[in-house]
């Protein structure tokens, strides 16, 4: 399994940007995805999770209605949707495969990451 981040970039606060997950393998359709972010210094965290059929999504409080996540199982594509994004949401964005189904929301539920993409807002 490879997954392959992109649609980072630098932005000014109060703008969008779309984040892509493409994957290879066969079996992106049958395990929860996740986006999670981590900024210079500090720990790795949950941005937002969606269930292998996509009828099950989550988001941190930090980002909830700004962001929206959705994946496409045909192109095997995960997708982050990021508007109104202020100087906090710096950082490298990260795409994950889950281990199950169902999404979760802790890093230890992931066992495939994607290199990283790096997102810049200034103020």
């Amino acid at each position: 399994v490879q997954l392959q981040a992109s649609g980072g970039g630098l932005v000014q606060a109060g703008g969008s940007l779309r984040l892509s997950c493409a994957a290879s393998g066969s079996t992106f359709s049958s395990r929860a995805m996740g986006w999670f972010r981590q900024a210079p210094g500090k720990e790795r965290e949950f941005v937002s999770g969606i269930s292998w059929s996509g009828g099950t999504t989550g988001y941190a409080d930090s980002v909830k209605g700004r962001f929206t996540i959705s994946r496409d199982n045909a192109k095997n594509t995960l997708y982050l949707q990021m508007n109104s994004l202020k100087p906090e949401d710096t950082a490298v964005y990260y795409c994950a495969r889950g281990r199950t189904l169902t999404m979760h929301t802790t890093v230890a539920e992931y066992n495939y990451w994607g290199q990283g993409t790096q997102v810049t807002v200034s103020s």
